[in-house]
């Protein structure tokens, strides 16, 4: 009876070893700075109005669906120029996707016509917590955006909606500015078309309040985006 015990502690124990020993690889969490910003954010639903709550329950509801169906659910957002708001709803859905724990999300973004990413909105983000790197100048640099270490970098540079890598078919095409809503009414290849406008934080450029307003414009984003994939969950 001794031996047969001693045989189940010693069970007990490799298995303990065992589970600790799993590597933490995936894992990873997202970084304090930005995570202390999306709780922040998430606990403003109460500034999102009505209105702007049912069209971000329509998106909520396609990728709710789509996750259902074990299919991906890509988000493709489109502004004028790629280079503020659509990169913005890009970035935070993605993020927000991760913090809910709602897999199987592939977030896009383009514009009518392409230009490049505004470093403007790019310092928001650092801001926010996110992390980025140049990973190629030019023109139209290429940035890396990431927002915990273990997932793959978010690749970033301005391009209009229909290039690569955006998606030709089967996605939500979720227009961020009013210009881009009405100039593309139709959107080749979208099984859903959603206006979430935003207003332009471009109006405050090279004014002293133009960091205040990239701020302002960033959070708002980034909040609607949470409550998008809070209601996901629903």
């Amino acid at each position: 009876m001794r031996s047969l015990a001693m045989i189940c502690v010693s069970a007990i124990l490799l298995t303990a070893i065992a589970i600790s020993a799993e590597p933490t690889a995936g894992k990873a969490e997202i970084y304090p700075q930005l995570q202390k910003f999306l709780e922040t954010r998430a606990a403003e639903f109460d500034q999102i109005p009505a209105e702007r709550k049912t069209q971000l329950k329509t998106i909520a509801l396609y990728v709710k669906s789509r996750v259902k169906d074990n299919k991906p659910a890509r988000l493709t957002f489109i502004c004028t120029h790629n280079s503020r708001r659509s990169h913005m709803s890009q970035i935070w859905a993605a993020t927000a996707a991760s913090f809910y724990g709602v897999g199987g999300v592939e977030t896009y973004s383009g514009g009518t016509e392409s230009t490049a990413f505004n470093p403007r909105a790019i310092a928001a983000i650092k801001r926010a917590g996110l992390k980025v790197e140049k990973a190629q100048d030019g023109k139209n640099p290429r940035y890396e955006v990431r927002f915990k270490d273990a997932d793959k970098a978010l690749v970033c540079y301005s391009k209009a909606f229909h290039e690569a890598p955006n998606p030709k078919e089967d996605f939500c095409a979720v227009m961020t500015c009013s210009q881009a809503d009405k100039t593309c009414p139709n959107v080749d290849g979208c099984s859903l078309r959603v206006a979430i406008p935003y207003e332009d934080p471009k109006v405050a450029d090279d004014k002293p309040e133009e960091e205040a307003t990239y701020d302002e414009r960033c959070g708002q984003i980034c909040r609607e985006m949470l409550y998008l994939f809070s209601e996901v969950g629903n």
